[in-house]
């Protein structure tokens, strides 16, 4: 169990000769304390951590950890100056102050990493990471026993969090890896250590940030670049995907490719759509070829499925024993299939968008069989490719749908777009805000609609569907 003897350790090298108390887990949400939890207070940028210590403690943590003066009347175990042996630790509750906090954190993640002997599956690329995650540790579960990261928390605090909650017993630990600048995702990696590192594809989201589609490629090929050598390290990679498939150079661990290509070490073909029970394919592996169906829906999955079969060849599963694990997947993750009191269907896809998710979630709606409507926001992050992007997605929907709903100033690019490539003008609508979103839906939905949503999380498209569906 970790202890504040680790976090002594961690921060100045030196062991406590002495009981110290444990920490059941760390937290940077003074509401998620729990009983014996480290509340790490930290300044972000609409919120510091500091101002609710005193919280945390009232939901249960034991310490705090903290780099700037707090409420007085709260003991403070003071780490920027040494550790001697007549140093005092306070009673619990306490605060521990250490010179940064964030940077504290990132070192007793790292070493308490160290402590155990397993495997870390790294996962990072433009879209996809978090349902290729939560779909390979649900498969490696079958047979180890996993740790994921919860939700998307990817990044320097998100990934430490998921470390501390290492404990004896796991065998397999999976994680995604943000990326919004250069050496991010190596420091991730000098936390987590991972020997497998999977990327699914190099797209536009956070050009903005990254400045190209070539920068976003460099700071993924991070992952790559810092695995061990083979036969310890494991790089599986995007053999569909020209930027990804170029860090085969980049790496010293083996390569496995996956894709659609028959080039790859694991591919697939012969994909259909069974609507909303799954997708139908072949999967083709060393010569040999298992028809297979699996429960995540729309054609794109296929490439999330690959993902996982591939971490669990890797990682010792048989191929039959990866394709058993798949029939009990728990679903899409991210794209949730509502209905609403008219009986049409919605497709919510709300958490986020870019242009290549946004075409994947169409033509997943061209499967459907229905009145096709898509409501699109607009895309954040795109950078030098946000107007390119917006255009792709209008040219797509034009192809597909049979009503475009837009919302807001940058998805009328979405509607311009699909306009030029000959949707009738009829069909298409330019909106400002949810409310008239959900007006409109509610004085058109019929029985038979099929109503795909999606847009950049910060337009906060949720709203539309829990204004619509129904509990079922």
């Amino acid at each position: 169990m970790l202890t504040l003897a680790d976090l002594i350790e961690s921060e100045q090298g030196i062991r406590p000769d002495r009981n110290t108390p444990g920490i059941t887990e760390a937290v940077v949400d003074s509401r998620k304390a729990i009983p014996g939890s480290l509340f790490i207070a930290y300044k972000g940028d609409n919120v510091d951590g500091h101002a609710y210590v005193s919280d945390a403690f009232k939901h249960g943590a034991s310490m705090a950890l903290i780099d700037k003066s707090i409420d007085p009347s709260i003991p403070v175990l003071d780490l920027t100056k040494p550790f001697t042996a007549d140093t005092v630790i306070p009673n619990l509750p306490f605060a521990v102050r250490v010179q940064k906090s964030q940077s504290s954190l990132v070192k007793l993640a790292s070493f308490w990493r160290r402590k155990f002997n397993l495997r870390v599956i790294g996962i990072t690329g433009s879209v996809g990471k978090s349902t290729t995650k939560e779909l390979i540790a649900e498969v490696l579960s079958t047979r180890f026993r996993t740790l994921k990261n919860q939700g998307n928390l990817n990044n320097e605090i998100g990934l430490p969090l998921t470390m501390l909650r290492l404990g004896p017993g796991y065998e397999k630990v999976v994680v995604e890896m943000g990326f919004y600048y250069l050496t991010e995702i190596s420091q991730l990696c000098e936390i987590a250590l991972p020997q497998v590192g999977i990327l699914t594809n190099i797209g536009t989201v956070h050009a903005e940030r990254a400045g190209s589609q070539e920068m976003i490629a460099k700071g993924k090929s991070e992952l790559v670049q810092a695995l061990p050598a083979a036969p310890e390290g494991m790089a599986i990679l995007n053999l569909d995907d020209p930027w990804v498939t170029a860090m085969a150079n980049q790496t010293k661990a083996r390569v496995f490719f996956y894709g659609l290509n028959p080039q790859s070490e694991l591919w697939a073909d012969n994909i259909s759509s069974d609507g909303l029970k799954g997708i139908n394919f072949h999967l083709h592996y060393h010569g040999e070829t298992y028809v297979t169906h699996a429960p995540l829906i729309g054609q794109h999955s296929v490439h999330t499925i690959l993902r996982a079969v591939a971490a669990a060849l890797v990682e010792g599963m048989p191929i039959e024993e990866a394709i058993t694990a798949l029939q009990h997947a728990s679903g899409q993750l991210r794209l949730v299939a509502a209905h609403t009191k008219e009986g049409a269907l919605l497709l919510d896809d709300t958490y986020n968008a870019s242009p290549e998710s946004t075409l994947a979630a169409l033509n997943l709606l061209s499967e459907l069989p229905g009145r096709k409507i898509a409501v699109l926001g607009g895309m954040f992050e795109l950078g030098e490719y946000e107007k390119e992007g917006h255009e792709k997605v209008g040219i797509r929907a034009a192809e597909i749908v049979d009503e475009l709903i837009t919302l807001g100033d940058l998805a009328k690019m979405i509607a311009s777009s699909a306009l030029d490539s000959g949707l009738d003008s009829r069909s298409i609508t330019a909106l400002d805000d949810t409310e008239q979103v959900v007006n409109m839906l509610q004085s058109t939905l019929k029985q038979g609609d099929v109503v795909l949503i999606k847009g950049s999380h910060g337009l906060r498209m949720d709203h539309i569907v829990q204004a619509l569906e129904v509990e079922e």
